[in-house]
């Protein structure tokens, strides 16, 4: 009878023992491969796959993971309480990223594009919050809108021209804080009149001024460049 040579029992015990890598890399291949299917055929909403993300982190690695979305949400409303702005600027998350809405009426003068005192005050501390490195993957979007009363200056013919100046002032004053230096994170886009939050007028054609104030505003999305295409 041929004898065992000394250390092979050994060997084939380590073998063995590491059979469940192959388990484990089968099983992270899988999820890898589904949450691919699930970018590719429907949208991503990042809140939630930030949550998962950090689910599958926690449950199978066993580690804390940071939500950047979460974590610039926070931020941004600490930057809104400090400076006792909550009844002016909102910030809230959706299926894209942050959005943040700034009452016009605190930040320009009724139907011009000139920023506030109080205005240049919170983009400078909003400003200097978004050019951190850690959130340089964020991309900005500035979005103006006004009611549905007309203008017609020399500066501005009618409201698009009044929502796309509003909006284009927020965009280069955070680009001259240095947020966007090569002019790749921002973008300004006019919606004039067309996007109401309320309407603007009641049932009989009469104006409900407390509705246009509310729709005369600038929003600020702020979303992780993956999100979508720029």
């Amino acid at each position: 009878m041929a004898r065992r040579k000394p250390g092979m029992q050994r060997t084939e015990e380590e073998e063995i023992k590491e059979d469940w890598l192959v388990t484990y890399a089968d099983a992270i291949t899988l999820l890898m491969a589904f949450f691919v299917m699930l970018v590719s055929f429907s949208k991503v909403e990042i809140p939630i796959f930030e949550k998962v993300q950090a689910g599958i982190a926690e449950q199978i690695g066993k580690r804390e993971v940071i939500r950047p979305t979460e974590v610039l949400e926070t931020d941004l409303k600490d930057v809104v309480f400090n400076m006792a702005m909550d009844s002016d600027v909102k910030v809230s998350t959706d299926d894209e990223g942050i959005l943040m809405e700034l009452g016009s009426g605190a930040f320009f003068q009724p139907g011009s594009a000139n920023l506030t005192r109080d205005a240049v005050v919170f983009l400078k501390d909003t400003g200097d919050l978004l050019k951190q490195p850690r959130y340089l993957g964020f991309q900005i979007e500035v979005t103006g809108h006004t009611d549905d009363s007309p203008i017609n200056t020399a500066r501005f013919p009618s409201n698009w021209e009044l929502a796309a100046g509003r909006a284009i002032a927020v965009v280069r004053f955070l680009h001259a804080l240095g947020v966007d230096p090569n002019q790749k994170r921002m973008r300004a886009i006019s919606y004039g009149d067309t996007k109401p939050k309320l309407p603007n007028r009641d049932d009989f054609g009469n104006p409900i001024e407390e509705n246009r104030e509310a729709n005369r505003r600038i929003e600020i999305r702020i979303f992780p460049k993956y999100s979508r295409v720029f």
